[in-house]
């Protein structure tokens, strides 16, 4: 295709189309940006808290080891009794 050879208006309607294109592909990379960002910050907030779950689960198997009661455990970590039984039965 010669551009060279279109009239006005064949040329303004290429013109047009070449933009509405252009920015459908903007949009769609500032969303595919945007859902990238949000999935990172998801996937950072996720690891947090196992990390803080596996941090009690470390304490509880600690106090377990130096002989402290389920109650207080469960009372010091949050974790349930059943959780620490859990724990105690593994270790």
């Amino acid at each position: 295709m010669n551009k060279f050879n279109w009239s006005e208006e064949e040329l303004l309607a290429y013109e047009q189309r070449k933009k509405r294109i252009m920015d459908e592909i903007a949009a769609f990379a500032e969303k595919f940006d945007e859902g990238l960002r949000v999935g990172e910050e998801r996937g950072i907030q996720i690891g947090h808290e196992k990390g803080k779950i596996e941090g009690k689960i470390e304490v509880a198997k600690n106090l377990l080891k130096a002989g402290s009661s389920v109650d207080l455990i469960a009372e010091s970590t949050g974790l349930s009794k059943a959780e620490i039984e859990q724990l105690k039965e593994k270790a």
